[in-house]
């Protein structure tokens, strides 16, 4: 099973990459989080060049069944963020290792 990499894994390696105290990594990643999230909130989009696109999108309300039961259920309209990769990012993935 694959590593995930958590909120902790990133601080560490800021800390490890930049020489800051690792409290400052910890509220320096807690910024950046705070601020996408906000900027999401607010309709905006964020960019992370190399990486991803994040964008808010609104789904419509829709009929959904409960794959236990089978019945049939409204699904409430609501925003989900949309995460498009980046071309760099997918070639990077795709790289057949030799």
């Amino acid at each position: 099973m694959p590593k995930t990499v958590t909120r902790l894994d990133l601080a560490n390696a800021l800390h490890n990459e930049t020489g800051l105290a690792q409290f400052d990594c910890s509220d320096l990643l807690q910024s950046v989080l705070n601020r996408m999230g906000r900027a999401l909130a607010n309709g905006e989009q964020v960019k992370i060049g190399s990486f991803a696109t994040f964008t808010v999108r609104h789904k419509k309300e829709r009929a959904g069944r409960n794959p236990k039961t089978g019945e049939v259920a409204t699904v409430s309209a609501r925003n989900v963020v949309d995460f498009k990769v980046s071309q760099a990012l997918k070639q990077r993935l795709n790289q057949v290792e030799n």
